[in-house]
């Protein structure tokens, strides 16, 4: 098989170990806590990486991905843990992970924009109708609903907000790393400086108590897995794979996730919800396919 196929199949495993991370997260949060979980989190996921992704000396970096790809990971997992982990239900964890799941098609619009990925037309009612999903989704039972969705979000802020900001980032890393990181996988490095980031947020607030039960260690075992590997199986693919393939199969992350944590939180999710993450979905791959049928042509 050739090293570009190798490489894209490492990072389609990153999509089916992504699909599970937002009710994982939500589990270890509700026993560790949302700062001192996602620590933890990270802190595990990072010996993982150094065990089978390995080490890179700095000095083997390009200075501007070490910096800029340093600055954007770190901020992005950060946004990422803490609006899942501070959200009031696991309904609501669920809701805020669907809106994090914005970022394929911020990436393909970044990729536009940024490094001159050509696109036809259907970006357009793609990106479109990803926003519209997004805005079903929060809307509740009754769709697309302005007040409903207002209501839901003043009634966690920090949480919308973060996964809000969390999809921007990211899209902006995917960019930053296509764009400057020569071949390098920084994705040890990174998690490291966010579990730094977040064991100093834990100590600056004062700690907190955190429940080292059998069912809480194996909850952080298998969300750190599922980060640690899905990253750096995800950073293999976009460094040396095909991105407009893996991009393509990130699109359907929205639905598995959603799948997942609804298994894992026990957390029935209305038909309105499963209606806007498919417009999520359909939206993303609208924004592929602008992009693959721009590159046939």
């Amino acid at each position: 098989m050739p090293s570009t196929n190798k490489a894209t199949l490492i990072g389609l495993i990153a999509v089916l170990l992504w699909s599970a991370i937002v009710g994982l997260i939500r589990s270890v949060s509700v026993h560790l806590g949302p700062t001192g979980g996602a620590a933890m989190m990270y802190s595990v996921a990072s010996v993982f990486l150094l065990l089978s992704v390995g080490w890179v000396r700095l000095g083997e970096f390009p200075r501007r991905y070490l910096a800029w790809g340093s600055i954007l990971f770190v901020s992005y997992e950060v946004c990422l843990a803490l609006s899942i982990g501070h959200a009031n239900s696991a309904r609501q964890a669920i809701e805020v992970g669907m809106v994090n799941y914005l970022w394929p098609a911020l990436t393909v619009l970044a990729a536009i924009l940024f490094n001159r990925q050509r696109a036809n037309w259907l970006i357009v009612p793609g990106f479109a109708l990803s926003v519209l999903g997004i805005c079903w989704v929060l809307g509740g039972e009754q769709g697309v609903d302005v007040a409903g969705m207002l209501a839901n979000v003043r009634d966690n802020p920090l949480s919308y907000g973060l996964a809000l900001g969390g999809a921007l980032i990211w899209a902006a890393y995917c960019t930053v790393t296509a764009r400057m990181a020569g071949g390098k996988n920084g994705v040890t490095l990174f998690f490291i400086l966010v579990s730094l980031t977040l064991w100093t947020k834990y100590l600056l607030e004062g700690g907190g108590p955190m429940d080292f039960s059998v069912e809480a260690i194996v909850y952080l075992l298998l969300a750190a897995g599922a980060m640690g590997f899905g990253y750096g199986a995800w950073n293999v693919g976009i460094l040396h794979g095909n991105v407009t393939v893996l991009a393509g199969a990130s699109y359907f992350i929205p639905v598995l996730s959603a799948a997942l944590s609804t298994l894992l939180l026990r957390a029935p999710l209305p038909l309105s919800f499963w209606q806007g993450a498919a417009m999520v979905c359909a939206g993303a791959i609208l924004c592929w396919l602008a992009t693959r049928a721009q590159a046939a042509g």
